[in-house]
């Protein structure tokens, strides 16, 4: 797992280091995913080290909603812990 903690300059060299080793990625953001910083970090992968994929990107993004102010409304429209594993199985 990385957390990015600056996406400016982006430590992308961590990310591809990681990718090499295990053939994967999974993207979790809580933004849209049309234009999504996770879109910017999927396709700097692909470039860098796609022959290393074995399997595709998989992006696990907040639903394409407006935010609702109702704190279970928010909750469902972020990614939880169940989307991000359902993902991870998605690419075993």
């Amino acid at each position: 797992m990385i957390d990015p903690r600056t996406l400016k300059p982006l430590d992308l060299e961590t990310i591809v280091s990681s990718v090499k080793k295990t053939g994967r990625l999974v993207i979790v953001e809580e933004g849209w995913r049309f234009c999504g910083l996770g879109a910017q970090i999927a396709e700097s992968v692909y470039a860098a080290v796609f022959d290393s994929l074995d399997a595709p990107i998989v992006r696990v993004t907040g639903e394409d909603v407006p935010m609702p102010y109702s704190r279970p409304l928010e909750d469902a429209a972020i990614p939880d812990v169940p989307r991000v594993l359902e993902a991870v199985r998605s690419i075993r």
